[in-house]
């Protein structure tokens, strides 16, 4: 079995929903709203990968602590900036690695 990529887009709207328990239409409002844009098909139909899996996730954790969409963006923009900034510092050749 070949490992696949987390950005693949894998899965409908209607599976992805399920996987992290929203509603459908929950998950268009937010594609809407700018939280997640999911992959398209040449067809034009919503394809979810397991990383906007992940990240409806922690979107549905900030509902549920009562964080409005404009922030959940905002956290969630700065915790993707933040994983991303610990990749490049983790990469070799960076000038600063990490010291523990």
């Amino acid at each position: 079995m070949t490992n696949r990529d987390s950005r693949t887009p894998l899965y409908g709207i209607a599976v992805a929903a399920q996987l992290v328990g929203l509603p459908e239409a929950t998950l268009r409002s937010l594609e809407a709203q700018g939280v997640l844009a999911p992959a398209r098909s040449t067809g034009g139909t919503r394809r979810y990968s397991d990383d906007d899996i992940d990240r409806l996730r922690r979107v549905n954790d900030l509902r549920a602590e009562g964080v409005n969409v404009a922030g959940i963006r905002l956290v969630l923009d700065l915790q993707d900036e933040n994983a991303g900034l610990r990749e490049a510092a983790e990469a070799p050749g960076s000038e600063n690695p990490r010291q523990d």
